[in-house]
């Protein structure tokens, strides 16, 4: 039985048997493959950036990027970051992650969702998690309030299971 979406990411954040380096090259693969179906560029800069973001499953903010295009060789500046941090969330390729002010990359960027996000407290790993019923349940209450959501951002923060096994073995 193939695990659903959600547990996938979850199972990343919690460090289990995760190929990160599979992990980074599918991403980029699908995100090449959605960019072209959907006519949308995918600049090099852009391909990087991504890269960048997806290097680790912690969250990254903009002037964090900024320092790695630059290492590539980039000369970039703070605007040009923060476009092509646009036009990726605008694909779907990445979220941002509101509690950080930062970015993470999208495993599920092939289809609309309202995706849910664990964040650990210690190690910052962050796990995408796409729980329709949270979606619903928050969708009902603003309707019952006469509440038009235009925009929702789930996030919970806690300890992840490494940090919490390393913790216990200290």
């Amino acid at each position: 039985m193939s695990a659903s979406p959600a547990s996938r990411h979850i199972g990343a954040l919690a460090h289990d048997s995760h190929d990160h380096a599979r992990c980074v090259a599918d991403a980029l693969t699908k995100a090449a493959t959605l960019c072209a179906k959907r006519g949308a560029r995918l600049t090099a800069l852009r391909q990087c950036v991504l890269e960048h973001v997806w290097d680790s499953h912690v969250p990254v903010g903009a002037y964090a990027l900024l320092d790695r295009l630059r290492a590539d060789g980039y000369r970039a500046a703070p605007p040009t970051v923060y476009r092509a941090l646009a036009f990726l969330a605008e694909e779907g390729l990445i979220h941002r992650i509101e509690a950080l002010n930062a970015y993470i990359g999208c495993g599920q960027a092939d289809r609309p969702h309202q995706a849910q996000y664990l964040i650990c407290q210690r190690c910052g790993s962050t796990a995408e998690m796409d729980a329709s019923a949270v979606h619903r349940a928050i969708a009902d209450q603003a309707d019952g309030a006469g509440f038009n959501v235009t925009r929702q951002s789930v996030e919970v923060l806690g300890v992840c299971r490494r940090c919490q096994t390393s913790t216990a073995h200290a």
